[in-house]
């Protein structure tokens, strides 16, 4: 143990011997299922009080499932005032992040609970694991800014334990299977619908998690043991990766960057690359302690990977600058700024430590220490200003979009006018009422027609105005269309009438009834419509029913005075207690084109329906 930790009465790690740690860690498992529980029963449902307010039930459920964990972690190796100071600081950053991150989404991207985004439920759980063990390693010495190995020490317990913590409740969940069923086996379900159960199974499983926890921080040689593995395995890793790095960084001069580039995910790739080495790199370094130094092969391929960081970083940057010069930001490209911002800031204090024996004196790699700790809590600080007013990415990014539009950098029918739809908010929904009121035509029409849209990724065919249709009255100076009609007749494909071949309109009373209705007559059929308070409703289309492809045009019968209303000879057949309706069609079908036909049973003049034999 160090002399720090031993002033403090805990061990080097941090833990704690009291008697009622067990049951306290055992309670707030408990609360934190029984709490999930709760908010789960209040988000089932449309109309239930979490559905209804997801202004409070997200930042609700951000607390409830991140804050107890921190406690877990917490308690026994803070003091009990860092303790509660911590927890309240904790509980209202979740909070907030969580009531910015609903509020600013708008009622079309707002999905059903849990609401929350999944960056900002990452992000949060990223940066309440860094700033705990922050405090955790400050605390535990006494100061604002803790020492490396302290943070190292508490950090790396913590992954160990959340790792064999999250395997223990997985294999207590196999075995409850197990058992259930062999129960089962035997007749008895009684095992199997207690774990179908919400209200048992929700709650054992945070006890079972909070258990685990509290049993790996009692047996710390145990902790301790898997820890040593754990970090040799990663840092003779450390070799691997130091060489692929190596390689595509050396192939690059002859290979060039075009197909980097191509693969539409070049900064993304490159950062995941550039934090494995940072993460591999203090596998190897560990605490820094001159006696916990690893082999000579492992300390060269620290050097080498601390200062290949650098170049993968500068593809990185100069990847997402590429983008967004051609293309503006995007939410996605901003998150991607702020995670090589805070790339840069490794690679950079990494590269020092890398460099600094060519010409200073000193411990090996010892930058690498003040490096890690300030670069934590930059990515803490970025994480914050990211989620929250100050830098949201969606109001970022719909000001830097709208803007490349209005200044022309992106023609009005190349522009995204979804993505302010559908991907930015209330931000986005803003500016796209704004562009509706746009001074230029084209941009004004873009952002009605996404505006009209339902879907992401809904492609209609484009709204026609009404007087590109050309539809003339017949006879002549008969009473005009009436107001709105156009838009249900093009919906039955009444508006394939360019000017050169306009559909007709006239009115007749079809029924019998005394009332005209009015008729819309295509190249296909006729959309009938009928007067429906004070306006008009669509009643139904008449269509063609005969064979051949070459089907008559009702506009032709209506010139030629042979379009009328006959009664079928057949009648229409009702069943299913008069909620279905039978309507006989002969096999006896005329040609699409046949010509018309005398009326037999009535003796009337020949007639023809739309090129269909008259009854």
């Amino acid at each position: 143990m160090t002399e720090t930790t031993e002033a403090t009465g805990r061990d080097s790690l941090g833990g704690a011997t009291s008697p009622l740690l067990g049951p306290i860690r055992l309670g707030i498992g408990l609360l934190q299922g029984l709490g999930l529980y709760g908010m789960h029963r209040i988000s089932d449902g449309d109309a239930t009080w979490g559905a209804t307010h997801p202004l409070l039930f997200g930042p609700l459920l951000l607390v409830t499932a991140f804050l107890p964990i921190m406690l877990l972690a917490g308690v026994g190796r803070l003091r009990p005032l860092t303790l509660a100071i911590w927890t309240a600081v904790a509980g209202a950053a979740l909070a907030l992040l969580g009531l910015h991150d609903i509020a600013r989404q708008s009622a079309d991207t707002l999905q059903g609970p849990p609401f929350l985004s999944p960056s900002v439920v990452i992000f949060s759980a990223a940066a309440l694991f860094i700033a705990h063990h922050l405090v955790a390693a400050a605390d535990l010495e006494h100061r604002r800014i803790p020492a490396f190995s302290a943070l190292f020490d508490i950090a790396s317990k913590a992954v160990v334990q959340l790792a064999l913590s999250i395997g223990f409740t997985g294999a207590f969940w196999i075995l409850l299977t197990l058992g259930s069923a062999l129960f089962k086996v035997i007749g008895l379900n009684f095992l199997e619908d207690l774990l179908r159960k919400e209200w048992f199974a929700i709650p054992i499983t945070f006890v079972v998690f909070a258990t685990a926890v509290h049993l790996t921080d009692v047996r710390d040689g145990l902790i301790r043991g898997v820890r040593t593995v754990g970090l040799m395995l990663l840092s003779w890793l450390l070799l691997v990766m130091t060489v692929l790095a190596a390689g595509f960084v050396a192939a690059l001069p002859f290979t060039g960057l075009d197909g980097l580039w191509e693969t539409g995910s070049a900064t993304s790739l490159v950062l995941a690359a550039a934090a494995a080495l940072i993460i591999l790199i203090n596998t190897a370094y560990q605490d820094g302690r001159p006696d916990n130094r690893p082999p000579a092969v492992l300390r060269v391929a620290v050097r080498v990977a601390a200062v290949l960081i650098t170049p993968l970083v500068v593809i990185a940057i100069w990847g997402l600058a590429l983008r967004i010069g051609q293309y503006g930001l995007t939410p996605d490209r901003i998150i991607a700024g702020a995670c090589a911002l805070v790339g840069a800031a490794f690679a950079a204090g990494y590269g020092w430590a890398a460099l600094s024996p060519f010409w200073r004196k000193g411990d090996w790699m010892r930058p690498l220490e003040p490096t890690t700790i300030w670069a934590a809590v930059l990515a803490v600080a970025v994480i914050l200003l990211l989620f929250s007013p100050a830098l949201d990415p969606a109001r970022l990014s719909v000001m830097d979009q709208v803007a490349r539009l209005e200044r022309g950098a992106v023609a009005p029918d190349k522009f995204d006018y979804r993505f302010l739809r559908f991907e930015s908010g209330k931000a986005g929904q803003a500016a796209l009422e704004r562009l509706t009121q746009s001074g230029k035509a084209d941009i004004a029409a873009g952002a009605l027609a996404a505006q009209r849209v339902k879907d992401r990724f809904e492609d209609p065919a484009p709204v026609e105005p009404e007087h590109s249709l050309a539809i003339e009255i017949w006879p002549a100076g008969a009473a005009p269309l009436p107001a709105g009609i156009v838009a249900s007749a093009t919906y039955y494909d009444l508006g394939h009438c360019p000017q050169s071949d306009p559909c007709l309109a006239t009115r007749k009373d079809l029924n019998g009834d005394g009332t005209l209705e009015l008729l819309i007559l295509g190249p296909e059929g006729v959309s009938v419509f009928i007067p429906d308070g004070g306006g008009w409703s669509l009643l139904g289309f008449f269509g063609q029913r005969c064979r051949g492809d070459v089907r008559s045009d009702p506009r032709d019968a209506l010139r030629a005075g042979r379009l009328r209303a006959v009664q079928p000879v057949w009648p229409d057949l009702v069943f299913a207690d008069g909620r279905q309706v039978a309507r006989f069609f002969s096999d006896d079908m005329p040609d699409c084109d046949s010509t018309p036909v005398v009326n037999a049973q009535q003796a009337q003049p020949p007639v023809t329906v739309f090129g269909r034999r008259a009854p």
